[in-house]
């Protein structure tokens, strides 16, 4: 599916939903009553500053975490209803990680660390090659196969970490601030690549960030400040000017 085609299905639902962490015997509000969906081959952003709330969503979106009040639905299934194995088997075969910091295993080669979902999973790489082979066409990386991740550079890392993220063909892919090591150039070239397998692959991506150049790429974006999302502030039918963002950040005071 092209980020053009109809998507009716919600790979991620999220209702109402709360977390809140006790401090001085107290219970404080991170997140209050967060609300949203992302649909079969959206890229969407969800943008605000530090504190606000990203991290802890991520977590609670990945079902490392659960909510303390609402409803995660991830690909239909409701997060809070199963057991850790239950979420942890669902992040495996459901879920692509995209880090700030990349998280590629160092005493693995590039060919290794993209197909080490899969090998997790228990499946036959020879099943696939072909698709495996056309990630690392489409990221630029092919060179890189034998290479080991001290041996290049951080632009080429994350192309890899994407890579990874990909080759079980997960539902959603979670991007938590993946410019955020990179120089400017490399981040630009990394968020461009995110669309692109947005729309050559149908991938469905969720991007946290507090860059407005790398929000402004997504088909919309949403806005988390002090843990709520800001209601009727969300940027529509996208990719958008920079400009467009940081005019509404500016409008919202964040």
């Amino acid at each position: 599916m092209t980020a053009t085609a109809e998507r009716s299905e919600a790979v991620l639902s999220v209702r109402g939903v709360h977390r809140f962490r006790p401090a001085d015997g107290a219970q404080v509000a991170i997140l209050r009553d967060v609300t949203f969906e992302l649909r079969q081959g959206e890229f969407a952003a969800i943008m605000g500053p530090s504190g606000s709330g990203k991290s802890t969503l991520l977590h609670l979106l990945a079902g490392l975490d659960l909510p303390s009040a609402g409803t995660i639905r991830l690909c239909g299934q409701d997060l809070a209803q199963g057991d850790e194995e239950a979420r942890a088997k669902l992040r495996r075969t459901e879920v692509g990680f995209i880090f700030q910091f990349f998280h590629l295993l160092p005493d693995l080669t590039v060919e290794e660390n993209v197909t080490l979902p899969l090998r997790i999973l228990g499946h036959d790489l020879r099943a696939h090659r072909e698709r495996i082979e056309s990630l690392f066409e489409l990221l630029g990386i092919g060179a890189l196969r034998n290479r080991m991740p001290a041996q290049v550079s951080g632009g080429e890392m994350q192309r890899v970490s994407i890579a990874r993220a990909l080759s079980a063909q997960p539902k959603l892919v979670l991007a938590d601030e993946p410019t955020g090591n990179l120089s400017s150039k490399a981040g630009e070239e990394v968020v461009a690549l995110l669309r692109t397998v947005q729309q050559q692959l149908g991938a469905t991506i969720l991007l946290v960030t507090h860059n407005p150049r790398d929000a402004a790429s997504a088909d919309r974006v949403m806005f988390l400040h002090d843990g709520v999302l800001r209601a009727g502030a969300e940027l529509t039918k996208g990719p958008f000017r920079v400009a467009d963002v940081f005019s509404r950040l500016q409008e919202l005071g964040i």
